[in-house]
């Protein structure tokens, strides 16, 4: 194993300090830099004994990556700053503001061959890598279905932002889930959708009903709602995010021609091998293997310092990964606004 990768943080906020942590708890990385710009905040991170500096231009001369955990509106123009200096940048979802913004930020990736990486952080559990081979034995897929619905409590609310118009859980909490799907099933390229907001009465929306067709044909449903109590979703399933109590259901369900895969338990259903998979024969339940624990985190930290080193990755999420999943999401909000379905293009 070579020298670890030195890269700083650009934002001390709270994920901001999950990757500080990583980092410093990686083998392969080198903190070299937390860059901040505000100076009370600043001068915390620095009483913590953080290599703290105030801008990029600051940052020691050997970095060779950055991690971006700035508020969103500043992704594109920090990303922009970063691949400026040649390092390899990882970029907190959503990957920017704006698709334009995006499509700028992987343009200038690719034009300039660095690295781009945005952070979607739960493709690194190994489950999602053993669903990828799972998934391969339940023939061609025709449906995926999914949920995350957990209430979120009242006060929670009591911050305006979180009431108003560019919040609401299409944006806060729906762009994992799509990533995961893009992951799983392929890619995304159409969607229809409804929304509601007769239960909390805000102006954003607190359920959604949503439709997709997959390239592959497959068509899909997700039912996503922060007002209604269930024990599906994905951190409910997998306890990733302390403060949301594990219920230990599966969210997301795959339908195949020879069988159907739960997620992330990976239980499948096949039929026996020796009668065709019909509704004439009984499904065995198979159950997954026992499967390492991992802090995705930190996991995606390790294998974006792999890449910058070039390496080849082909389960962390791209900088096109990112932008795709905000595609998706504008498309939802447009089909829910105007009642028609919206093609995505490729």
């Amino acid at each position: 194993m070579g020298a670890p990768l030195a890269i700083c943080v650009v934002g001390g906020g709270s994920i901001g300090m999950r990757h500080i942590g990583c980092a410093q708890a990686s083998d392969l990385v080198r903190l070299s830099a937390v860059v901040e710009a505000d100076a009370a905040r600043r001068d915390a991170l620095a009483a913590m004994g953080l290599p703290v500096v105030a801008d990029i231009d600051a940052v020691p001369a050997d970095t060779k990556a950055a991690v971006i955990a700035t508020p969103t509106p500043n992704h594109a123009q920090v990303g922009l700053d970063c691949l400026a200096k040649g390092w390899g940048v990882l970029v907190e979802k959503p990957l920017t503001e704006t698709l334009a913004d995006a499509d700028l930020l992987c343009a200038r990736a690719a034009a300039l061959g660095l690295p781009l990486v945005a952070g979607h952080h739960r493709r690194c559990h190994p489950f999602v890598a053993h669903a990828r081979t799972r998934l391969q034995d339940i023939g061609d897929m025709v449906a995926v279905q999914g949920i995350w619905a957990l209430r979120k409590h009242d006060s929670y609310y009591d911050v305006a932002w979180r009431r108003a118009p560019g919040a609401g859980p299409i944006l806060t909490n729906l762009s994992h889930e799509i990533d995961l799907l893009h992951c799983l099933a392929g890619p995304i390229t159409e969607v229809t959708a409804m929304n509601s907001n007769a239960t909390r009465g805000f102006a954003v929306e607190d359920t959604s009903a949503i439709s997709l067709r997959f390239a592959s044909g497959a068509l899909g449903t997700f039912i996503l709602s922060d007002a209604g109590v269930s024990p599906w979703a994905f951190e409910a399933a997998t306890g990733e995010n302390p403060a949301i109590a594990v219920r230990g259901e599966d969210p997301l369900r795959f339908i195949g021609t020879a069988g159907a895969l739960s997620f992330p338990t990976l239980q499948m259903w096949k039929g026996d091998g020796q009668a065709a998979p019909d509704w004439q024969h009984p499904l065995n339940k198979i159950a997954a293997p026992e499967l390492p624990r991992v802090d995705a985190i930190a996991e995606q930290l390790d294998r974006f310092a792999a890449v910058v080193g070039g390496a080849e990755d082909d389960l962390i999420a791209t900088g096109d990964d990112g932008r795709r999943t905000m595609q998706v999401l504008d498309a939802i909000h447009k089909a829910a606004h105007t009642g028609q379905s919206q093609a995505i293009s490729p």
